[in-house]
């Protein structure tokens, strides 16, 4: 049995971690695998995984990558179709019902719509609203990172709550569970050093790492500590800017995009997630899973279920930084053990979910 998906994405995303982690897991189960790629777009995967074809469609652009999917649909004819991103997905209707195939078609929104799309002009609020509610039934199933984000979704676009299922993603290695990792090659994880409050993710407005660098100046006039923020994004040099106008630019570092950061999850002392929006946040389950305390704001949607409800780490509203430096410095004094925060984490270890996505996709769990 084939299946195909079809993702466009930045290369450093969360749909790029679910990429590397799902596609290859389908391959082990037995499934040929087909991902589907826009060029010079992510993911990247290794095209030497057995069962697994990395397909150029030929195009540089989703907009042009129409008349390349509908001639692999009616060449390969797969059993299933998984996409992602509502551009993808509104592409990936029109080309099933222009190649007349049976394929299943899976869609996938990563994050929580209502949010989202607050953020864009009226125009391009509208056209994806009314496209989530009159065509994404014309799929067999759309799946979602959370609950929450499902319920955001039924209630946002219209679209009917039963045609919704949220799938845990896969994110996190079994190993990861088992294996301390050595530190990071860095001197601030040096034994002897001041606790490091780990932020990671892209830097832009949905992260709020401002409130987070807001937040880490609270605490670290009451306590030696260190920030360090992993990504990259427009807002680097913004950033910048505020912790240099709070003094702190000798306490917050920047080091980029670092690709598996485990080890830096594992070394840190605390991880922050102070998102603004979310679908399910990849790096708070990696936190828990090497188990590593963790602190977020009460976004939709993600936090609340993965922490559930605040019992594996406290929960702070948006844009608080008062109430999340004080959630800093409880967590710090008192953290989590980590075999009690490992556990909330094993529900989105790589096989376990992959089993949930087949289940989804109505595919046997192995050929």
């Amino acid at each position: 049995m084939r299946i195909a998906c079809f993702f466009a994405t930045s290369g450093h995303s969360g749909v790029d971690r679910l990429a590397r982690h799902l596609l290859p897991a389908l391959a082990r189960r037995g499934y040929q695998v087909d991902l589907l790629k826009i060029r010079n777009h992510g993911p990247e995967l290794a095209a030497d995984t057995p069962g697994l074809r990395v397909l150029d469609l030929g195009v540089r652009h989703t907009l042009t990558a129409l008349p390349g999917l509908i001639a692999y649909l009616k060449r390969a004819q797969p059993d299933v179709l998984l996409t992602d991103k509502d551009r993808v997905n509104r592409l990936a209707l029109a080309a099933r019902t222009i190649a007349s195939v049976s394929t299943r078609l899976i869609l996938r929104i990563g994050t929580t719509v209502s949010v989202d799309l607050a953020s864009r002009n009226r125009l391009e609020c509208w056209v994806q609203r009314r496209s989530i509610r009159f065509l994404y039934p014309l799929a067999d199933r759309v799946l979602v990172p959370s609950q929450g984000a499902a319920d955001d979704l039924a209630c946002y676009t219209g679209l009917d709550r039963r045609h919704i299922q949220a799938v845990p993603s896969p994110i996190v290695p079994a190993s990861l569970f088992e294996n301390t990792l050595p530190p990071p090659d860095h001197p601030w994880f040096a034994p002897g050093e001041p606790p490091v409050i780990l932020g990671l993710g892209e830097l832009c407005a949905r992260k709020d790492f401002a409130t987070l660098i807001r937040a880490f100046a609270r605490v670290r006039a009451q306590r030696p500590c260190r920030l360090m923020i992993l990504g990259r994004g427009r807002q680097r040099e913004r950033l910048l800017m505020l912790t240099a106008e709070l003094g702190m630019s000798r306490d917050v570092e920047f080091p980029g995009f670092v690709p598996g950061p485990y080890a830096y999850l594992d070394h840190a002392r605390l991880f922050v997630l102070s998102s603004r929006w979310e679908g399910l946040p990849f790096a708070l389950v990696e936190a828990l899973a090497v188990g590593t305390p963790a602190v977020a704001t009460d976004c939709p949607s993600g936090p609340r279920e993965v922490l559930e409800g605040g019992r594996y780490g406290r929960l702070v509203p948006v844009g608080d930084d008062c109430a999340l430096a004080e959630a800093i410095d409880a967590t710090l004094d008192a953290p989590l053990p980590r075999a009690v925060l490992q556990q909330t984490a094993r529900r989105f270890e790589i096989e376990s979910a992959t089993s949930a996505y087949l289940e989804a996709m109505g595919l046997p769990e192995r050929l």
